[in-house]
């Protein structure tokens, strides 16, 4: 298989670590930004799983993604489904994409936060993939960042 471009996308968000490691590795804290569903378990092997219908676990989800890599408050890795307009040329269970979360710490009240989607195939029929994935991740991002500097939730303010 023939792998295209990575996606990378960071974003300084003004918060402590931890805060932000919190915000990705524990499922009530990834429904307050990420998706309204969520299971997810830090540790690998562990699930990674978003549901982005409430209610709805049969579409528009990443059911069966795992957590592949964890090193606490630095570095988060897991498998990735694609939308379902995508699922046919992404959602092989055998071929997923990975996506890959850095957290580094800035002088203890900031964390730049770098998200890395590789797996994407060099092949026409990717393309649009890749773009939607290329937008939505500067969406997410956007959204944690909106999230934790509010000063409101758990997300900002509780160990």
């Amino acid at each position: 298989m023939s792998e295209g471009q990575a996606l990378v996308h960071s974003v300084v968000i003004h918060a402590p670590v931890h805060l932000v490691w919190h915000a990705w590795t524990i499922s009530s804290r990834v429904t307050e930004w990420f998706a309204p569903q969520a299971i997810v378990e830090a540790r690998e092997g562990g699930p990674y799983e978003l549901y982005f219908i409430p209610g709805n676990t049969r579409t528009m989800n990443t059911s069966g993604c795992k957590v592949v890599k964890l090193i606490a408050e630095q570095e988060l890795q897991f498998t990735w489904k694609a939308p379902d307009q995508f699922a046919a040329i992404m959602n092989d269970e055998s071929h997923l994409t990975v996506v890959k979360v850095n957290l580094k710490e800035i002088d203890g009240e900031s964390t730049e936060v770098t998200v890395e989607h590789t797996g994407f195939q060099d092949h026409p029929a990717w393309r649009e993939a890749v773009q939607w994935h290329d937008t939505a991740w500067f969406g997410v991002l956007n959204s944690l960042k909106s999230a934790m500097e509010n000063g409101q939730g758990e997300l900002c303010c509780k160990p």
